[in-house]
């Protein structure tokens, strides 16, 4: 049991496939509408908590965002959300240039309605009432854009009205989901993909998704280089240190990262990375565990890179228009994703159904693909923080220090202090 517990989720995901792939098309009809059953049941459970995933992750972080550091605060955040935002463009245009050819039409839309392998779930969790006998209808309270949308409305309301009660209500009820991200959600992940990968297989898909997810993960991968370069290009030409240095510089922090497979893990070797680049003791203690929770650019390009590679494979809309607001979104997303693994794409999730269409295969495709790639990615985001640091470090002048602020906001930011303290703990 103890050497089970030690097995890595990637670990699991791997089993799952590779299980699902060699069972599906001997596996029992009676047996493999068992597996269809829990997943009809995590996807219905997985709709109803994605609004308040948002909501519960979204509220506090732009809260704290706002919360008395100074304007400083306010143009890291900005700066690292562009980055991000800009890593999404570049992976998805990259992505359409490449894949077109070899992705469109992959022949998987209907498998993701649930036909062609014979299994059927004999009791289906919905979101909401059709026509089916054995169906149970789970109805979010809120839908997914209500949740975000009431997730600023609230946020920037706490930036202002300094309610230290509402805050600490804001601050608990994140960690209530971060709470069932870690223990429901992401446990339960690798059977749900191992249904998938079931259903697939015994559809005669499996092989072809899985074959051709291998190129995108190549390119994913490539593309998570090329981000580390540009950053690293301006940040080398603003501060004047050549660029490659600095990048090689921060090559103990990357190879942390794809050990931990976690950017608060790594803070420590982060920090004395970019110290040696030149950032002051001051900058780098400020940019570098900010940037840890809010610049995910990495895993912007693995979400990017597979979403298009779903969309293609399924016959979806991957138009510029379409997928531009996907995009700016998921940027915010990535400001609140929670440090577990799996946890971006978790939170990312209500975006993929609400503005991409996808489905119960999709997501589960997007949750095994992410996290096959989860420690590059990580290893991106840290890597990446050392250039902002170096970004800030020359708008600072290397001196960052502490910003006068409301008494009030000094407190919230204790209450905010310890709930990080305790996700950098787990």
């Amino acid at each position: 049991m103890n050497v089970l517990k030690k097995i890595p989720l990637l670990g699991w995901i791997v089993v799952a496939i590779i299980l699902g792939i060699l069972l599906g098309p001997v596996m029992p009809v009676g047996l493999g509408s068992v597996f269809l059953t829990y997943n009809s049941i995590f996807s219905g459970f997985l709709s109803f908590i994605v609004p308040l995933i948002i909501l519960g992750l979204v509220m506090p972080a732009i809260a704290e965002l706002g919360k008395g550091a100074g304007k400083w605060l306010g143009v890291t955040a900005l700066i690292a959300y562009g980055s991000t935002v800009l890593a999404g463009l570049l992976a998805y245009f990259v992505s359409c240039w490449l894949f077109t050819a070899s992705l469109t039409g992959g022949g998987v839309e209907e498998i993701g309605e649930g036909e062609g392998s014979g299994f059927e779930p004999f009791v289906s969790l919905v979101t909401s009432a059709g026509d089916g006998a054995t169906e149970i209808v789970l109805e979010p309270v809120i839908g997914v854009m209500s949740a975000l949308i009431l997730a600023f409305v609230i946020g920037i309301g706490l930036t202002a009205f300094r309610s230290t009660v509402l805050f600490r209500g804001a601050v608990e009820f994140r960690t209530i989901i971060e709470m069932v991200i870690r223990r429901i959600i992401v446990p339960a992940l690798p059977l749900f993909i191992f249904g998938i990968f079931l259903d697939l297989s015994a559809s005669g898909s499996a092989i072809t998704v899985v074959t051709k997810f291998l190129l995108v993960a190549v390119v994913a991968f490539a593309l998570t280089l090329v981000v580390l370069l540009i950053q690293y290009t301006i940040a080398g030409t603003m501060s004047g240190r050549n660029p490659l240095k600095a990048l090689w510089g921060m090559r103990d922090a990357y190879f942390t990262a794809l050990g931990t497979s976690s950017s608060a893990a790594t803070i420590p070797v982060t920090l004395a990375s970019a110290k040696k680049n030149g950032v002051s003791d001051s900058v780098a203690g400020f940019v570098v565990p900010l940037c840890a929770t809010i610049h995910l650019s990495g895993s912007m390009v693995k979400i990017t890179c597979f979403s298009i590679a779903v969309l293609m494979l399924t016959g979806g809309d991957i138009s510029f228009g379409a997928y531009l607001p996907f995009i700016l979104m998921l940027g915010v997303m990535m400001i609140a994703a929670p440090g577990v693994p799996g946890g971006a794409i978790a939170a990312a999730a209500g975006l993929l159904v609400q503005m991409l269409g996808f489905g119960e295969v999709e997501v589960g495709l997007m949750f095994a693909a992410y996290i096959a790639l989860d420690s590059f990615g990580t290893a991106t985001n840290v890597t990446g923080d050392g250039a902002i640091a170096m970004i800030m470090n020359k708008l600072t002048h290397g001196k960052l220090g502490a910003q006068a602020q409301d008494p009030e906001d000094e407190h919230v930011e204790v209450l905010a202090g310890e709930n990080d303290e305790h996700n950098l703990a787990n």
